[in-house]
């Protein structure tokens, strides 16, 4: 029996990969991949790159050692350390130059396609295609009791709430589940979303509801004990990646469909509509300080946003194969970015303001511990003219 997932040899493939435009892959008789560039006439083993305009910017460091896809990305610490979730199985952490930190955590040999790190930071969770979640000790590297069982199907992401106290994980199987991180144990009934394959849920920061998206092309707002809310309809394809504003008035959404929207969650009326990618967009994020908002795609590219003006910001940031994940450390100095060649690209946010002629807005910020809550907090102490 022929896999799904393996092509019969002697074929051309016009997907589900793309490739950049003018290029087609095949498969030769011995079933070894291939590929037709029609811009160049030429006929290679390697996958054609993105052609680098003159004076692009070029990434501070390309962080190399996952030997397969990389599925999600976060920022820890005062030093942006990297956190990478791959299909290779491992989760690993890395300093911003590149150097590994600790060994890499393996996940049984499971594809790891989603992680989520705690607001304080001491625990990561990890989802895996065999539809378990891991919970992982940051400082020891190990995992802490045993994995979690619930979705039957792999799972595609995963968020922790504002309030440390509960995590949401979603699926290809069409549920969110919640999850008490102190037992591994679920805290409701699983939700039905509708969305046939689930690609993203976020808490709001408020954590008194939560947002999911998926392969239905809509987005749901569910309150905390799991009512329906608002249904927001408008993409014309999947709806891959949310982020919250800060006051939790404001949905963003990215999509197959090349847009990135901007909804009241309220009532989901569409707001804005950001335009630039050339093919799906796959990861979205906000800076801190929420002027802008970048987005990663299948084009091969980042892109930056500012939020004011609703207009790209510079050229995109340019790698050579499919992104799928990206982040920004607390002090949104950084971006990092990373996709299906398994390599982590960290790129200077200030370095991208600067080439586009914007004044740069750098806070500088100092970890505080709250008296009244106890969990470390963000303050920021100087906060020059922006643009």
């Amino acid at each position: 029996m022929v896999s799904w997932s393996r092509p019969l040899p002697g074929v051309r493939l016009d997907g589900p990969r793309q490739l950049i435009p003018g290029c087609e892959w095949h498969i030769s008789p011995l079933g070894r991949s291939y590929f037709v560039n029609h811009n160049t006439r030429t006929t290679s083993w390697k996958k054609p790159v993105p052609d680098r305009p003159a004076g692009s910017l070029t990434p501070e460091c390309i962080i190399k050692g996952h030997s397969k896809c990389i599925w999600s990305l976060a920022c820890v610490g005062t030093g942006c350390n990297i956190m990478s979730a791959s299909q290779d199985g491992s989760v690993r952490q890395w300093i911003k130059d590149g150097k590994p930190v600790g060994e890499p955590w393996m996940s049984d040999g499971a594809v790891v396609g989603s992680m989520v790190v705690c607001p304080d930071e001491t625990m990561v969770v990890s989802g895996s295609a065999d539809g378990r979640l891991r919970l992982w000790n940051v400082k020891e590297g190990d995992v802490v009791g045993d994995p979690w069982e619930g979705h039957s199907a792999p799972v595609t992401c995963l968020d922790w709430s504002p309030n440390t106290r509960e995590i949401a994980s979603a699926s290809q199987d069409g549920t969110i589940r919640r999850w008490n991180p102190n037992t591994g144990r679920q805290i409701a009934p699983p939700i039905e979303t509708g969305h046939g394959r689930v690609y993203d849920v976020k808490y709001s920061p408020r954590g008194d509801k939560f947002a999911g998206c998926g392969y239905d092309n809509i987005i749901r707002v569910w309150s905390k004990d799991g009512k329906l809310l608002v249904e927001i309809k408008g993409h014309a394809d999947s709806v891959n990646s949310l982020c919250w504003l800060k006051d939790g008035a404001y949905i963003f959404s990215g999509s197959g469909d090349m847009t990135i929207r901007k909804w009241p969650s309220i009532d989901g009326k569409e707001l804005v509509v950001l335009r630039g990618h050339t093919r799906t967009v796959t990861s979205i994020c906000l800076s801190p300080d929420e002027r802008h908002l970048v987005s990663a795609s299948d084009d091969c590219s980042v892109r930056i946003w500012n939020l004011k003006t609703n207009q790209q910001v510079g050229d995109p940031l340019l790698h050579d194969d499919e992104l799928l994940a990206i982040a920004i450390p607390s002090d949104g100095r950084y971006i990092a970015s990373a996709g299906l060649d398994g390599k982590i690209y960290v790129w200077s946010l200030e370095a991208v303001l600067k080439q586009s002629g914007n004044q740069v807005r750098v806070r500088v910020y100092i970890a505080v511990v709250s008296i009244i809550s106890n969990w470390p907090c963000t303050m920021a102490t100087r906060s020059p003219t922006a643009s």
